[in-house]
């Protein structure tokens, strides 16, 4: 979710940083990592895909920001993806805000009517980003001190699902883990615009 976003169009990203985050970075060098994580296969791979669906993506489309609440990004409907400089410490936490909101930037475009004011539809947006942008790598669990062999991505999806959906003002407790069970075997199984998971 943006720093200053209208929650009715915003998507909380859910990207965790670690708790030994320090004072992270500047918003000019937030500025040059985003630069760098666009010449990745993955950015660019969904970039394409962007504008294939009929979304075009301005060069201020991605933007680094100081944020005032604790979250590394957001992607806000007709705004963009923000980056949360103030809470980036490398550049692989950079480029993984990134994945993770353009696949939102992504299910925006291609649904028409998708709605992030209904709990169903923003979990299955936040389970695809959890599943397909790689937030769940079981190196990136065991740096958020989570120690677990088997079945660690999906409980770290689920997780993050609901982190994110708590967000949601329309969403209560209840109501975002309902959302997300009866979502979920559809919108896991969803890779597009990918042929299978990263």
């Amino acid at each position: 979710m943006a720093a200053a976003s209208n929650s009715a169009s915003a998507s909380p990203s859910g990207n965790s940083f670690s708790s030994a985050a320090k004072d992270g970075m500047t918003v000019e060098e937030c500025e040059t990592m985003i630069q760098r994580s666009l010449r990745t296969p993955s950015v660019k791979f969904l970039r394409e895909h962007l504008e294939k669906s009929g979304c075009n993506i301005a060069s201020n489309f991605i933007k680094a920001v100081n944020c005032d609440q604790k979250m590394s990004g957001g992607y806000v409907r007709g705004e963009g993806i923000v980056v949360c400089s103030n809470y980036m410490n490398i550049q692989d936490e950079v480029n993984q805000v990134v994945i993770h909101e353009l696949i939102h930037a992504y299910d925006d475009c291609r649904a028409a009517n998708l709605d992030w004011t209904n709990c169903a539809h923003h979990a299955c947006s936040e389970i695809r980003a959890g599943h397909l942008s790689g937030d769940c790598h079981y190196k990136r669990e065991l740096l958020r001190g989570f120690i677990k062999i088997r079945g660690h991505e999906q409980e770290c999806v689920r997780r993050r699902v609901m982190k994110s959906l708590a967000n949601n003002p329309y969403c209560s407790e209840a109501a975002a883990k309902d959302a997300m069970e009866a979502v979920w075997e559809t919108c896991y199984n969803d890779t597009k615009p990918f042929d299978r998971a990263p």
